[in-house]
């Protein structure tokens, strides 16, 4: 793991902490590989049981750093839907595939692919101060790194079409009244909210919880009797997992139940 992203592991959840401030965290190819790195331990690493992501300094992210890509230096235009390919879309996948819970806390701007990155985990926390921008209009590009999935799953065809054409920002405390994230907290309580929340998770029965985000991801797509054989499927590997002999034990000896996610 490079300094570009910060990775941290105590009690079951692995911090991910994305690491250019003075960038407000865009991406560059060092931290696009930083942060592939860290979703795939957390798919490798039995330890890790939640993943936290959030980033450092004033802001979460603010996308892509353009910096590389100045035209006025002259030479071929750049092949974004490579960048697509070779960076973004696979850290996307990585985070969606996660069986495990992924918390975001945005704790100032979400910009550009760093909105659309926090739109793909799971349970989204943000600063009431944070705001989200789908700022590709603004340079003659299209919502990427998922973004015309999730505003479209989430919101409905016109507010996502109405956040990608004005590039218009989107203050946290509406975006959770819009269902778009789980809830805007107060600045200073964000991190101590998150990494509880976070923290929470990691002692729950995580191969339960890592079925029911299989699930609800599915039913976007599936038809009803699709999505019943899937439950039936995932239910049966919840019912034969230790942590649910573990539940209902814990359930009727009237105690706290002691989860390992197996």
């Amino acid at each position: 793991m490079t300094e570009t992203v910060l990775a941290a592991l105590a009690d079951g959840v692995l911090t991910l902490t994305l690491n250019r401030p003075d960038k407000l965290n865009s991406f560059n190819e060092e931290m696009h590989l930083a942060l592939r790195a860290g979703i795939q331990r957390a798919h490798d690493d039995a330890a890790v049981r939640a993943v936290l992501l959030t980033g450092a300094g004033r802001g979460f992210c603010a996308g892509q750093d353009l910096g590389d890509r100045d035209p006025r230096k002259g030479g071929p235009a750049p092949d974004l839907g490579q960048t697509l390919e070779t960076f973004y879309n696979p850290t996307l996948r990585l985070i969606r595939a996660l069986e495990k819970p992924v918390v975001c806390a945005v704790n100032g701007v979400a910009a550009g692919a760093g909105a659309n990155i926090a739109f793909a985990c799971d349970i989204v926390l943000a600063a009431k101060s944070a705001k989200f921008i789908q700022a590709f209009s603004k340079i003659g590009l299209i919502p990427d790194a998922g973004g015309t999935f999730s505003l479209t799953r989430i919101l409905g065809e016109p507010r996502a079409k109405a956040l990608a054409l004005t590039a218009e920002p989107l203050m946290a405390e509406k975006a959770a009244d819009w269902g778009l994230i789980w809830k805007a907290v107060p600045d200073e309580a964000l991190m101590g909210e998150a990494g509880a929340l976070a923290a929470s998770l990691a002692t729950g029965p995580t191969l339960g919880l890592g079925l029911t985000k299989r699930l609800i991801q599915a039913a976007a797509t599936n038809s009803l009797d699709e999505q019943l054989d899937m439950e039936r499927d995932c239910q049966r590997q919840a019912g034969r997992s230790a942590d649910y002999a573990e539940g209902v034990t814990a359930f009727l000896e009237k105690r706290k139940p002691e989860f390992r996610g197996q």
